[in-house]
C-alpha cells in the first residue's frame, strides 16, 4: 500500500477541508502525486478533491461497505507517492449500530489502513488546554496511529507559544499553526459546500489554500509522518453491476452527486457512460440501454425542468421500453410535480407519481438499508446499502414501494422508493437513497 494520513478533526467545521485541500494543492505543486480519499458517504467534498489534486476521490465507508470493498478501493487505484483521506464529522463520530465493517466513523477507516491521523484543531478561546483535547484524541484507542496536530485559528504569536507548551508537555507533536485571519472559506448550500463545477473562483481559492498551508505547516513532517499497514484477508466484494451495457448518466447542475466509485465500477465492468444534460433540453442517447437521473439540486432548477419539453419527451420515449432509474433529486423529477421553497409547484417528468414539496424544510439525513421488492436495474433484487439527504417533504408517493428501507438502528423509514410499469415494457424505479454498495450482511 502506498502509505497515507487520515485528515481528521474533533469535530464538523473545525477547518478538515480546508487543510485538506491546501495540502493537495501543495503537495502537487511539489510534484508528489497524492491520492486523495473520502471517509463517509460525502459526495461533494470528492469534487473540490479532484480540482485540487488531478485525480479521482473515492469515499471509504466503514457502514456500507465490507473490508474488501474497503480494501480494493484503498489498494485499487493508480500508483503515488502519498495518500490523504479526508474525515468526516468529528474522528470518532458514526452511528449507534454497527454496518457492514464499523459504525462509519473516520478512525476505524484509519485503522485498518494504518493512516496516521492528523488532528486539525480550533483552538480559539483556549490556551494549554488544547493539549488535553489532543491528548484524549491520540490516547482514547491504542491502536489507532496518531501523527500530530494542526493548529487552526490561531490569535497571535504569544497564543501560539502557550498552545505549543502544552502540546510538548502532553508529547503531542505539533505539524503546522494556521494564524486566524488566513481561513479560508468555501461557499455552502444547505447540503453542504457549493458543488465543486459550480464554485467561483475555485483555482485561486485552491491557490489560496495551498499558499496558505505551505507558509504555516511543516510539510516535510506531514510527509514523513505518512505510513501504512498490513491489510487484514478479506473475501472480495460482492460486484456493483452496472444497470445496463449503455448508461445514459443526467449529469448537470441539477443532476451531478453520483459516487465516483459507482461509476468506475460500472466502468471496469464494461458499461459505457453516456452523459446528457436535462437543463440543456437534452434526451438520454437512443443507443442506450438504462437511463440513470443522480441526485442533485432539481429544486434550485424547477422552473426550467418544468420548461424542458424535449427533455420531457425523450424520457417518456425511452421509459417506455427501458428501465430508468432516479435517486434523490433524480427521483424527484421523474415525479409529477415538485414545489418549491415559495411553495410554487412545477411539473416534472411524470413517469413516477411521487410528489415533493419544500415549501416546509425537513431534513431527511442518515444511512440507508434497502430490500428491493421490485427489481432495479443491473442490481435486480439485492439487498443495498446507501445513504439519504434532502430537505423534501413527500406530499404523495402513489406507486407501488420499490423496497423495504430502513436506517443505521433498523427502523422503517417512510422513503420507500417507488416503481412502475410501462405499457411497452419499461420500468422506471426511484429512491430517496443515493447507491453505495450492494450489502454483504
Amino acid at each position: 500500500m502506498t502509505p497515507g494520513l487520515m485528515i481528521s478533526a474533533p469535530a464538523s467545521g473545525t477547518g478538515k477541508t480546508m487543510l485538506m485541500l491546501g495540502l493537495l494543492t501543495a503537495l502537487r505543486r511539489r510534484g508528489l502525486v497524492v491520492q486523495p480519499f473520502k471517509s463517509g458517504p460525502d459526495y461533494i467534498d470528492p469534487g473540490f478533491h479532484l480540482a485540487a489534486s488531478g485525480r479521482a476521490s473515492f469515499n471509504l465507508d466503514a457502514w456500507a461497505m465490507e473490508p474488501g470493498r474497503l480494501i480494493a478501493h484503498a489498494t485499487g487505484q493508480p500508483p503515488a507517492d502519498l495518500v490523504l483521506a479526508e474525515g468526516s464529522m468529528g474522528l470518532f463520530d458514526g452511528v449507534a449500530t454497527k454496518g457492514e465493517t464499523g459504525i462509519g466513523s473516520s478512525a476505524e477507516i484509519a485503522q485498518m489502513m494504518g493512516w496516521p491521523v492528523v488532528l486539525i484543531l480550533d483552538v480559539s478561546g483556549q490556551a494549554q488546554s488544547a493539549a488535553a483535547t489532543a491528548r484524549g484524541f491520540a490516547t482514547l484507542r491504542p491502536d489507532l496511529p496518531f501523527a500530530g496536530v494542526v493548529l487552526n485559528r490561531v490569535a497571535s504569536p504569544r497564543h501560539d507559544r502557550l498552545i505549543r507548551e502544552g502540546m510538548d508537555q502532553a508529547g503531542i507533536r505539533v505539524l503546522g499553526s494556521l494564524p486566524r485571519q488566513g481561513n479560508i472559506t468555501l461557499p455552502e448550500r444547505h447540503l453542504g459546500l457549493i458543488q465543486a463545477e459550480e464554485t467561483a473562483g475555485l483555482q485561486a481559492i485552491l491557490d489560496h489554500a495551498g499558499d496558505f498551508i505551505a507558509a504555516h505547516c511543516d510539510l516535510e513532517a506531514i510527509i514523513a509522518a505518512a505510513a501504512h499497514r498490513a491489510l487484514p484477508e478479506a473475501p472480495a466484494p460482492r460486484p456493483l453491476t452496472p444497470p445496463g451495457g449503455r448508461i445514459a448518466l443526467a449529469r448537470d447542475a441539477a443532476f451531478s452527486f453520483v459516487y465516483p466509485h459507482v461509476l468506475e465500477a460500472w466502468r471496469r465492468a464494461g458499461a459505457t457512460i453516456l452523459p446528457f444534460s436535462p437543463l440543456a433540453d437534452e434526451g438520454p442517447d437512443d443507443s442506450a440501454d438504462c437511463c440513470w437521473l443522480p441526485g442533485g439540486y432539481p429544486e434550485l432548477h424547477a422552473p426550467r425542468l418544468a420548461a424542458c419539453d424535449g427533455f420531457r419527451s425523450a424520457m417518456h420515449r425511452f421509459a417506455g421500453t427501458r428501465p430508468v432509474h432516479g435517486e434523490c433529486g433524480g427521483y424527484m423529477a421523474l415525479g409529477a410535480g415538485l414545489v418549491d421553497a415559495d411553495g410554487k409547484r412545477h411539473q416534472m417528468l411524470g413517469l413516477l407519481g411521487l410528489e415533493t414539496s419544500y415549501a416546509k424544510r425537513r431534513m431527511h439525513l442518515g444511512y440507508r438499508r434497502a430490500d428491493p421488492l421490485s427489481a432495479l436495474p443491473g442490481l435486480g433484487r439485492t439487498a443495498l446499502r446507501g445513504h439519504e439527504f434532502h430537505y423534501a417533504s413527500i406530499l404523495s408517493q402513489p406507486d407501488a414501494p420499490l423496497a423495504r428501507v430502513t436506517d443505521a438502528t433498523g427502523a422503517a423509514v417512510e422513503e420507500t422508493g417507488s416503481h412502475r410499469t410501462m405499457s411497452g415494457g419499461g420500468h422506471v424505479t426511484g429512491t430517496f437513497f443515493h447507491l453505495i454498495a450492494p450489502a454483504a450482511t
